[in-house]
């Protein structure tokens, strides 16, 4: 996974995979019985055509194959998401992941499946875009409707909006989209407002966005997720859930203005897990994401969704083993947190003890309410 490489200056740099799966392995998590690991493959055409236009997968299969070539329609090329030579194997094995993902899930093999290399949710069906090429979460997605799951819950709480899965199944009233990220005011890709709730007629109401003004810390971000997605997805009923899991939503990733503590990014990953438990026997596809504090929140972040999956969460007050201590420090140079938590004072406010109208987070939950709750029968103001 880690040729999925756009150059030594680029934020997305595949370190943070090394050190996600380093110290994973350093804990014992991968060593833990109820864990097979598997080898992603690289994605076919066909499995990539679930998402993508076949003319858009041939001109990544072109820039691919000659970096030089001039691709700006496809979205290759630019500083965000430049081309380089292997960049089509390279995205098709993310890809392929979470393909995987999805026909462990069809299979009954096993409920829950973590692929953290995925989460490429800015690539639309015909453009590359924010670092995103191929957006594995939609094709798994489309796989599992292709096998016949009837509805599908996508949860996206990385700090930018998951924009190009959302387009994707923009008109799809099989998948309900909620992502919880920085506002477009503030923050790339400029999208994913409140009223952006989907296109009339079936598909209405399952295209739902809480746009957090910047600065939304632990208390805020943690009582939007519950205030939104319970009771959306209750009235659902998901027969999978899907999310993406993206730390750069963490106060020490500057790719945002967010300021989430590793506690939150991991009650968060407990409370999906919980939702799939509640309403999709447990089925559940987890991927990773955004995320460019490569050391510190990443391999932590992921580590615990990685464990959360797996049914064994760790706790915050866990210590960071020594040898991975040392790994980083003798690769990487960098000295890296003693514990997995980030030491916080975590606590947050259920909606149910009433709105704020004063709290920017409170007025920012209550306009999602207001565009989304009625198309599922639920009252904003008094369910």
């Amino acid at each position: 996974m880690t040729a999925y490489y756009f150059g030594d200056y680029h934020p997305m740099n595949p370190a943070r995979l090394d050190a996600t799966a380093r110290l994973a392995r350093d804990l014992g998590v991968f060593n833990l019985p109820q864990i097979d690991i598997e080898m992603p493959e690289i994605a076919t055409d066909a499995q990539l055509e679930l998402a993508h236009a076949p003319e858009y997968i041939a001109a990544v299969r072109a820039v691919s194959e000659n970096p030089e070539l001039e691709r700006p329609e496809s979205g290759l090329g630019t500083e965000d998401t430049p081309g380089y030579a292997g960049i089509h194997e390279a995205s098709a094995r993310l890809a392929g992941g979470s393909y995987q993902a999805a026909e462990a899930i069809l299979g009954e093999r096993v409920p829950h499946v973590v692929n953290f290399g995925g989460g490429m949710h800015h690539a639309a069906r015909n453009k590359a875009s924010g670092f995103c090429v191929y957006n594995d979460c939609a094709v798994a997605i489309a796989r599992l409707l292709e096998q016949g799951v009837k509805r599908v819950a996508y949860i996206d709480v990385d700090a930018h909006h998951g924009d190009g899965t959302q387009s994707i199944f923009w008109e799809d009233p099989r998948v309900m989209t909620i992502s919880l990220h920085e506002s477009g005011m503030t923050l790339f890709p400029g999208t994913g407002y409140a009223n952006e709730w989907g296109p009339e007629g079936l598909a209405s109401g399952t295209s739902v966005n809480i746009a957090l003004p910047a600065e939304t810390a632990d208390s805020g971000w943690v009582r939007a997720f519950d205030a939104v997605v319970p009771p959306l997805l209750r009235e659902f009923q998901p027969e999978v859930i899907v999310s993406q899991h993206g730390c750069d939503s963490h106060f020490r990733d500057e790719m945002s203005h967010l300021k989430i503590s590793i506690d939150a990014q991991r009650e968060v990953a407990a409370m999906v897990s919980n939702l799939a438990h509640e309403l999709c026997e447990d089925r559940w596809i987890a991927t990773g994401g955004g995320g460019y504090n490569l050391y510190d929140a990443v391999p932590r972040s992921w580590t615990h969704l990685i464990s959360v999956v797996a049914g064994s969460p760790l706790e915050l007050d866990t210590a960071v083993p020594e040898s991975w201590q040392q790994y980083m420090l003798r690769k990487y140079g960098t000295k890296v947190p003693q514990l997995m938590g980030d030491e916080v004072d975590f606590w947050w406010r259920s909606w149910e003890l009433g709105f704020d109208p004063a709290d920017q987070v409170d007025r920012t939950i209550m306009a999602t309410r207001k565009e989304v709750f009625p198309h599922w029968g639920l009252d904003p103001w008094y369910d």
